[in-house]
């Protein structure tokens, strides 16, 4: 009976433990004039991206940061001077030209590793995420042309009436196209599935990727590119 109760005594600590902990999270949220018709390119993004379309003249950028694991309270600057170091910003680089890029602060440690033989094998990226997600929602205009390069984690694309070009390196994906509308589609995975609701013709590649095409050159470019991960293709006319 003693044993039993030390035994619920420390699970209800361990409990206790784990709810006295909690995640933290911060929320910034940039507007950015910018027309139709022009180019926005995302940068070094990862963590969660949507990209929406809509029907104002204006980018906005809605940012969550949010810590990976649950902290003690004690821990809320600690998390607060990591948020400040993760860095989105929107550079006008034209009246055409929109550039939204994640910056991250360098690793404090060199990321190599030295082997007996003394061979030197670089085995870390050089930046560090300093254990921050970040939610990034970005609305654009609808008929903007759009250019991602996600490094990992889940980008979701969808309103958007112009060219679309997506390239990350892990993850998922997920595109939906307006209904109306021909499209040249070319969506390829190095490691992953790929599925459409557009007829096309598919194969693998090197057996575990997969190579995806629909429509004609002329066509509005939908160029799509996954390491490791799926990509899924909807078409936003179709209703249940």
């Amino acid at each position: 009976m003693t044993r039993l109760l030390a035994a619920v005594l420390l699970a209800g600590s361990a409990l206790f433990a784990q709810a006295a902990k909690q995640p933290f999270a911060v929320t910034s949220t940039e507007r950015v004039n910018f027309l139709p018709g022009g180019a926005i390119r995302l940068d070094n993004s990862y963590g969660y991206l949507t990209v929406e379309g809509w029907d104002e003249p204006d980018v906005e950028i809605v940012v969550t940061k949010s810590t990976d694991r649950f902290l003690e309270l004690e821990q809320k600057d600690q998390a607060g001077k990591a948020f400040e170091q993760i860095h989105v910003t929107a550079e006008r680089r034209s009246d055409q030209e929109l550039a939204i890029s994640t910056k991250l602060p360098d690793r404090r440690n060199f990321p190599y590793t030295i082997l007996p033989s003394r061979q030197i094998i670089f085995t870390m990226p050089k930046k560090s995420t300093l254990g921050v997600t970040v939610d990034c929602t970005v609305h654009v205009p609808r008929n903007s042309r759009v250019v991602v390069h996600q490094d990992h984690g889940y980008v979701w694309v969808s309103d958007v009436a112009g060219d679309i070009e997506v390239d990350s390196h892990t993850g998922d994906m997920i595109v939906m196209l307006p209904g109306a509308g021909q499209y040249s589609i070319d969506a390829r995975t190095r490691m992953g599935s790929v599925s459409s609701d557009f007829e096309g013709s598919g194969h693998k590649q090197f057996l575990v990727g997969t190579h995806f095409v629909h429509g004609q050159a002329s066509g509005r470019r939908i160029f799509l590119r996954m390491g490791r991960g799926s990509i899924t293709i909807k078409n936003g006319g179709l209703r249940d």
